[in-house]
């Protein structure tokens, strides 16, 4: 199977897995593409994750840097539209559905259900993160450091970001 091929067949299967976006298929798409594919390590999955999500974008744009990894440009765009066309293709019938059925009980139900669900893959995906980025005792307490930071204030992330660069170019990393 080709690289692009199995590019797409990876991201169109994990698009509809990416309730409540697209990080939280991280644990998934990590494991199809260091794992499964040996496209590139979980080091440089985790620095392109990372890369994405400095960025300026919707948090999907990861997605766009793997494939750039794996196929170059036409990567980049068979992973982006594999990605994208199926989930909106579904949103777009499940919206109609979900818009008609509003008042129904089990629609409630559902919606509920799929909260917990989205917290656990949202978990998930930031274990797989640190596991990834802190391959020492440097990097685990910065890592636990803005993590405290991020629940016990009310700094905007971009604090936590420019502390992080200024800690690296200090030669704390």
């Amino acid at each position: 199977m080709t690289p692009l091929l199995a590019l797409a067949l990876i991201f169109a299967e994990l698009s509809f897995l990416a309730i409540g976006g697209a990080s939280t298929t991280l644990p998934a798409m990590e494991r199809a593409v260091v794992h499964q594919q040996h496209w590139m390590s979980a080091a440089e999955f985790v620095r392109l994750y990372a890369l994405a999500q400095a960025a300026p974008g919707p948090n999907m744009l990861a997605v766009t840097l793997f494939g750039w990894q794996v196929a170059g440009i036409p990567g980049a765009m068979v992973a982006t539209l594999a990605f994208l066309l199926p989930a909106c293709g579904l949103a777009y019938v499940v919206g109609h559905l979900w818009s008609r059925f509003r008042d129904r009980r089990w629609r409630r139900v559902v919606q509920a259900g799929l909260v917990p669900v989205t917290a656990g893959l949202m978990l998930a995906a930031a274990f797989l993160l640190c596991r990834g980025a802190t391959a020492d005792w440097r990097a685990a307490v910065l890592a636990g450091l803005v993590t405290i930071g991020c629940l016990l204030t009310k700094r905007h992330p971009l604090w936590f970001l420019g502390a992080a660069a200024l800690a690296g170019l200090l030669g704390f990393r």
